[in-house]
């Protein structure tokens, strides 16, 4: 018993701030296939931990991109809190081994379970947010989502967008694509696409889909 306690003393230390009810932290570790009485799983504070941490990443964003567009902070929004981010951070949290899961869902693997993670982290954030108010809560994102902050997972804009929006600000019409040629079988064909933006070179995208290779070539750096 008292190595438990020392070991959820050790994530506190990971999560960087320290509960005053340690109940709070214990429901946000609880699955509901382990939770001994009905709503004693973390799933009322991960409802709430999602919009904490949506306004918590929001203001990060507002003051760390202060001359970022509205497009840009959404896109960056969308990064930072999309379910594969949390569930990066809880791994970070090392938050795993402390879940209380059920038996079912411990032997299929739970503690290393990307939606369970992702759940959880949103939980123990919501579980901060009562625990100490949004000061609290809004510290912990940032120190656990800095660098993901500055080192985005995906590119934050799909290509075809990125030139589109290029193309727009220069006052030139929007990019066209045609189909350059079509080779391979039905059942798995290759295209090769041209685009043009007026006033430069036209480029060429290959892709098994047409939109893979639209995607392949919107990715130019025009003059």
């Amino acid at each position: 018993m008292a190595r438990r306690k020392l070991d959820t003393e050790a994530l506190q230390e990971r999560l960087g701030y320290r509960f005053r009810n340690a109940d709070l932290l214990a429901q946000a570790l609880t699955h509901v296939s382990g939770a001994s009485a009905p709503g004693g799983s973390y799933q009322r504070l991960e409802f709430l931990g999602d919009r904490v941490l949506g306004l918590a990443i929001a203001s990060l964003l507002y003051r760390s991109f202060p001359h970022a567009p509205e497009g840009e902070l959404s896109r960056r929004l969308s990064e930072l809190v999309r379910r594969e981010s949390c569930a990066e951070v809880a791994i970070a949290w090392d938050i795993g081994p402390f879940l209380k899961l059920g038996g079912g869902e411990v032997q299929s693997g739970g503690r290393k379970n990307q939606a369970i993670l992702a759940d959880v982290c949103e939980a123990v954030i919501g579980a901060a947010f009562i625990d100490g108010g949004f000061d609290a809560a809004s510290g912990m994102v940032e120190r656990a989502f800095g660098e993901l902050l500055s080192t985005p997972r995906r590119p934050l804009r799909d290509p075809k967008s990125a030139l589109q929006e290029w193309a727009q600000g220069r006052g030139l019409p929007t990019p066209t694509y045609t189909i350059a040629e079509q080779t391979g079988p039905n059942h798995a064909p290759k295209f090769t696409i041209k685009v043009k933006v007026t006033g430069t070179e036209s480029g060429i995208g290959h892709g098994t889909s047409k939109r893979a290779a639209e995607r392949g070539r919107a990715e130019p750096s025009p003059p």
